[in-house]
């Protein structure tokens, strides 16, 4: 605990208590920020439509300006904070469909946006760690020893060195035996929900917490969406997505009725959406069609930016935050901001 409070003051994170967003603030001064954000808006837009339109049979230019445009309005942009803590199980079970690029980019959008953000990562593969630059090798304490030996979460959260107010709780090679593990402990399906629990009781509320789940529904993925209300449900512009999401719906609507009655498909981001061909076309109005209230405005599209990132150890946001991909990141991150301050989640 101690440690994971020098960190966040050397990266000139606010500490927070327990308190709720907004306790004790001078009414005035709240409506004075208000304003100012409102200003601040019309300004970008104002210098948004100041760029000229360029004709369409210049597609490179027509997508440069339309670039320039979305950075304007999106970049240094103080996302609203959500009433409580906001817990987004980030799952699908079909792999390769962006759920870890998904995480680890809104979670470093809406930390760049002045929001206090944690990542789980519970997949053993680790990659979540790996693409924020954590240290993850086997002796480091990661969410294995919260999972298995009741370690707080606290202990083993470790801070983003790329960007600030964005910490992580990494996943080692030892969590692969987790599943087998967890079979024999009490409580086994509630023990990340208990941790998170006792985390925020102790003291140290994340605006958002995002959980990155292994591509599978075994004790990880349950103990992930018995944890959160929300579950976010990244989707590849392909038509073996369709056929995993119905699957997915399934299995969290047995959790909802037999484990966390709260749990509910709250966010769905269209990834690897590429506007040149009609399947992704189509598939992306099939899904808005079946969820019009769920999938967000903004889809991902392809972006080698977006795939070299982590090797760098870093996001895209860090890596290249002018990308089309970082861009489009970034937008859905402010969706989904915007819907928590709204009470739409």
């Amino acid at each position: 605990m101690d440690k994971l409070v020098d960190n966040n003051a050397e990266n000139g994170a606010p500490e927070r208590g327990t308190a709720p967003h907004g306790a004790g603030d001078n009414p005035v001064d709240e409506a004075r920020r208000r304003m100012e954000a409102r200003a601040d808006e019309a300004d970008r837009e104002a210098l948004a439509a100041a760029i000229p339109r360029a004709g369409e049979d210049t597609p490179l230019a027509m997508e440069l300006a339309e670039n320039a445009r979305r950075r304007i309005q999106l970049t240094g942009r103080a996302f609203p904070k959500p009433a409580t803590p906001r817990v987004l199980t980030v799952a699908n079970q079909k792999g390769g469909v962006g759920k870890t690029t998904t995480t680890v980019n809104i979670a470093a959008a809406l930390a760049q946006s002045g929001l206090q953000v944690l990542v789980i990562d519970l997949d053993p593969q680790g990659n979540a760690s790996t693409a924020l630059g954590i240290d993850h090798h086997a002796e480091v304490p990661s969410i294995y020893d919260v999972l298995v030996d009741g370690t707080p979460l606290l202990e083993v959260v470790q801070p983003c060195a790329t960007v600030a107010n964005l910490h992580c709780a990494p996943a080692t090679i030892d969590l692969a035996g987790a599943e087998i593990e967890l079979v024999s402990l009490v409580a086994r399906e509630s023990r990340l929900q208990k941790a998170i629990a006792a985390a925020i009781t102790a003291g140290h509320a994340f605006d958002y917490i995002l959980i990155d789940c292994p591509p599978s529904l075994g004790l990880l993925t349950v103990n992930a969406m018995v944890a959160a209300s929300e579950v976010f449900i990244p989707i590849q512009c392909e038509y073996y997505a369709l056929e995993g999401l119905s699957q997915l719906l399934k299995n969290i609507e047995l959790i909802k009725h037999h484990l966390n009655p709260a749990l509910h498909v709250s966010t769905i981001l269209l990834t690897m959406y590429d506007g040149r061909t009609r399947l992704s076309a189509q598939v992306a109005d099939e899904v808005r069609e079946h969820f019009p209230v769920e999938v967000l405005r903004t889809s991902v599209p392809r972006s080698v930016r977006v795939s070299e990132a982590p090797s760098f150890g870093e996001t895209v946001m860090t890596y290249d935050p002018s990308s089309s991909g970082a861009l489009a990141y970034l937008a859905a991150a402010g969706e989904i901001a915007d819907r928590g301050a709204a009470g739409q989640s």
